[in-house]
């Protein structure tokens, strides 16, 4: 109760102590929705800035009194009928919350406070009530209020013709409405929500901090009127267990698709979504996703189950030969900070099948990895513990000759102090892979590097590297690997490495049709005596081809199964020019071995000669609108053009185009690598009109021909996938059709046409 105290209250601005404030019932929604009755104008324009005139924050709380600082221009005090009126920009505060009316009566004797006249109050989540006319009691709850309107500190209105509170202390509402839509245009104005929710009836239970729906409807562009059904939506911005809007799509291989989500929120930090899809042309599947957040990290594990018919992955008949099976997916994965330098990351990927995932559109990837990995990460150290696993999805691929990499152990350190002015790194590596149809091969090594970077007086870039290193290997069963070259001799073999180089740059800057420019000579040598190479397994350095980014490397096989020796001198320059709104970034070079001695590098990677093919980049970009990205290898004897690449990007984030081309001509002999001759073309964009209307697309086709890689399969022009589609969105709502066509059966993920709907409104949901 108050305290009776009158002199507390005597003229124009007092304070008043007492009172147990418990949260302002604006709190009263935080979200609202339909009902066919007229509601409130959601549109009114209010201050949401910060009320003025509002009194200091009172004291502290005791046991018996929450006090409340006061202000008002004016106070009148009845001692005989225990009466208070405050009038003129009245305030209250109480910690966060605040009220602001024109003025307040008080009955000291059963406690009733009544505000009226642009009434605002502000609780402590930030949510903003305005009324005419608000009741409350001696703890300021709300009791009565009429032409109520509650802006939330998150987005979203809810307006109503009038509330009450009932004897649960819960407060209802009758004839409501609620959007997410902003109601003002970017000039100010006010502007019709596109949709909005209206409710007969909203009941606000503030200790569920819950808001519910009854007899509520969906309006979109003020005409199309949809049921819902067990509406309810938080307060305090939190999610609320209940039926989602169901998900519907079409495809070749499952017909038409209904899929039905429960959410559960189990607590603030864990919760549960279970879905049932139905099919036409499919057995049902179930699946769900539990994710929790824990003091030192957040883990998620997702789930799909069916038994439904599979056909073998090289099987073009769409009926037999079928075998039904149970079929699955499972994709788990979390990080775990254990204290300031350690974490733990694991992540799981696995299906029954190889068709499953693409099947029911779940993945398009060829390969599902599993990983565990411990990582320290210091100042001047790292340490890794890690394993890998990898399911393969690809028809030609044998899991058996998949391995699995456990343990993979790699540590790191830098030492502060120098050496001859350079600075000193170690490492130790090791790995083990087991194979179950295939070689195995362990590994270990350590490595120390010294490197120095000097600037000359006239400008040039001078780094010295020095590198020795120490490599353990064992293998058996290498027969077992069907290429030759990556086998190495079986058993325990050792080998040395020991590497020299010095690097120069020369920037010269200077100026040049109305920018700058930066043009950059630069020479590499490296040296590096003869390395035992052959002997060893190769398990990690296959895909070598001079690029770019590897043209200045110390060593151009990636990984570290292979190293380049001899001695080599390679050249290039970069140049880059800028002016406003323009820019232009080039790279070009070359390598050239300093010794007859044969290479391991295979035949069309660039690097098997004496002198190497030439490689290039070269970047024009204009403001964000226009980029080319042009990456490009060229044979230095007959100038044939072994690698083209482009990427054309053109627009802005509402209009935009998307080109890429890339064609490998590499001609590498056959069996020895995995990456064939390829040539590809990719577009994508999207065009925007109408303020909120969209067309979208995008394609992929293969020009692989016979004669690039008479494996493949591929006539020359081989569509692989479109996508075609429509959109609408606004600052509320996104409503999407698109039609995507696939044009190569794998197995029961079979080729045609799949369309899909969706439905979104901010703040609310999504379909």
């Amino acid at each position: 109760m108050l305290p009776a105290a009158p002199t507390l209250l005597q003229a124009p601005i007092r304070r008043l102590r007492p009172v147990s404030l418990s949260a302002i019932a604006l709190g009263i929604a935080a979200f609202g929705l339909p009902s066919p009755a007229v509601a409130q104008d959601l549109s009114r324009p209010v201050d949401t800035g910060p009320i003025e005139g509002a009194p200091a924050a009172p004291p502290p709380s005791t046991d018996t009194q929450v006090p409340i600082a006061f202000e008002a221009d004016t106070v009148e005090y009845d001692q005989n009928d225990e009466f208070v009126t405050a009038t003129g920009n009245v305030v209250l505060r109480k910690d966060r919350q605040s009220v602001r009316a024109d003025k307040v009566t008080w009955n000291r004797k059963t406690g009733q406070i009544l505000g009226s006249g642009n009434v605002r109050m502000v609780d402590q989540d930030g949510n903003q009530l305005y009324t005419e006319s608000v009741e409350l009691t001696d703890e300021l709850k709300t009791g009565m209020m009429e032409n109520l309107l509650l802006v939330m500190r998150q987005g979203g209105r809810l307006a109503a013709n009038k509330g009450e509170r009932i004897a649960n202390g819960d407060v209802v509402l009758q004839r409501a409405a609620y959007t997410g839509c902003a109601v003002e245009n970017d000039e100010g104005c006010p502007k019709k929500p596109t949709w909005r929710v209206v409710a007969k009836t909203v009941v606000y239970s503030e200790t569920q901090n819950r808001v519910r729906f009854s007899d509520a409807r969906l309006e979109l562009f003020g005409a199309v009127q949809l049921p819902l059904f067990g509406l309810s939506v938080s307060t305090n911005g939190g999610a609320v267990s209940g039926f989602l809007v169901p998900d519907l799509r079409s495809s070749p291989s499952n017909g038409i698709e209904v899929a039905q989500s429960y959410y559960w929120r189990i607590a603030d930090n864990r919760d549960l979504t279970g879905s049932l899809h139905a099919y036409t042309k499919a057995a049902p599947m179930a699946s769900f996703q539990y994710r929790a957040l824990t003091d030192i990290g957040a883990y998620q594990i997702t789930g799909y189950a069916t038994s439904s018919n599979r056909i073998p992955i090289n099987s073009n008949n769409p009926d037999p030969n079928r075998e039904r099976a149970f079929r699955g997916y499972v994709f788990a994965n979390g990080k775990f900070q254990l204290d300031e330098n350690w974490s733990v990351t694991a992540s799981i990927r696995r299906a029954t099948d190889r068709t499953f995932v693409r099947r029911y559109d779940i993945s398009r990837d060829d390969r599902l990895r599993s990983s565990v990995e411990l990582e320290r990460i210091g100042q001047d150290s790292y340490f890794s513990f890690a394993g890998y696993a990898t399911q393969t999805l690809q028809s030609s691929r044998n899991q058996g000759q998949i391995p699995v990499a456990l343990p993979v152990l790699d540590y790191r350190h830098r030492f502060d102090e120098p050496l001859l002015g350079g600075r000193i790194e170690t490492q130790v590596n090791t790995m083990a892979l087991t194979r179950v149809d295939g070689q195995d091969t362990q590994r270990a090594f350590a490595a120390t590097q010294w490197s120095l970077r000097k600037l000359t007086g006239m400008g040039q870039e001078v780094t010295l590297t020095g590198l020795v290193r120490g490599d353990v290997y064992h293998s058996d069963e290498n027969d077992l690997t069907p290429t030759a070259l990556y086998r190495g001799q079986a058993g325990w073999e050792g080998r040395g490495i020991a590497l020299a180089a010095v690097d120069v740059k020369w920037p010269l800057v200077g100026q040049v049709f109305g920018g700058s420019q930066v043009l950059t000579p630069r020479v590499q040598l490296v040296a590096a005596p003869k390395i035992k190479n052959l002997a060893i397994p190769n398990e990690d350095s296959r895909a070598i081809e001079l690029e770019d980014s590897n043209l200045f490397a110390l060593n151009r096989f990636p990984g570290y199964d292979r190293f380049e020796d001899g001695v080599r001198f390679t050249y290039g320059v970069d140049w880059m020019f800028e002016r406003p709104r323009w820019r232009i970034k080039s790279t070009i070079g070359q390598s050239i071995r300093l010794s007859n001695k044969p290479s391991i590098l295979p035949d069309g990677t660039g690097l098997a000669s004496k002198t190497s093919d030439i490689v290039g980049r070269t970047e024009v970009r204009y403001r964000n609108f226009f980029n080319i990205i042009h990456r490009y290898r060229v044979d230095k004897d007959t100038l044939a053009v072994r690698r083209n690449e482009f990427d054309i990007s053109l627009g802005n984030n509402q209009t935009y185009l998307e080109f890429g081309y890339t064609k490998l001509n590499r001609d590498i002999a056959m069996g020895i690598e995995d990456l064939r001759d390829r040539e590809e073309v990719r577009a994508a964009g999207r065009v925007a009109f109408a303020n909120y209307w969209s067309l979208f697309g995008s394609a992929v086709v293969n020009l692989t021909d016979r004669a690039e890689d008479p494996t493949y399969g591929s006539d020359g022009f081989q569509p692989l996938r479109s996508r075609l589609g429509m959109a609408y969105e606004d600052d509320c709502l996104q409503i999407s059709f698109t039609w995507r066509r696939d044009y190569v059966t794998f197995g029961d993920a079979r080729k045609g046409n799949s369309f899909q709907l969706g439905f979104a409104l901010k703040n609310i949901g999504a379909w």
